[in-house]
């Protein structure tokens, strides 16, 4: 399946279904399974930002109190990348909440992030743009005996 390195509190977000839309400066042709891992990294603009407003009510009302309860450095949710498209091509306005998740301006490219699940973190190393990982990490690998 694909991954996509996300940084901290965005990761979080995409995984309690609150960021529905992900804006990249690069758009791509790949439709279906995505693996979302938040990178070990978490700069201090990042870490300041979940004390603003909506992160912080956001990532409070799903357990996270601080930036120093967000995991990095693991897959945190899989979801389903549904669509890709430039953001002056559509007619997706985004909501409040969204535009403050992300940079939605024209040029760019939003991923829509469909049947997002949240997973119990698995550790493991990120990597730039789509990378490849194992379904049987996300998964689990089938049991001995299994058929």
């Amino acid at each position: 399946m694909k991954a996509l390195t996300l940084t901290q509190p965005w990761a979080t977000l995409v995984a309690t279904g609150e960021k529905r839309f992900e804006p990249r400066s690069w758009g791509t042709k790949y439709r279906g399974p995505l693996a979302i891992h938040a990178a070990r990294a978490f700069p201090r603009h990042a870490r300041d930002l979940c004390a603003t407003w909506p992160f912080a009510e956001v990532l409070e009302r799903h357990g996270f109190p601080s930036y120093k309860h967000l995991i990095g450095g693991a897959v945190v949710a899989v979801c389903e990348l549904a669509d890709c498209f430039r953001i002056e091509d559509s007619i997706h306005v985004p909501d409040e909440q969204e535009l403050a998740f992300g940079d939605h301006t024209p040029g760019r490219y939003a991923w829509r992030l469909d049947n997002v699940r949240r997973l119990w973190p698995i550790e493991l190393p990120g990597h730039l743009s789509l990378w490849e990982i194992d379904d049987a990490v996300v998964y689990g690998a089938p049991r001995e005996g299994a058929r």
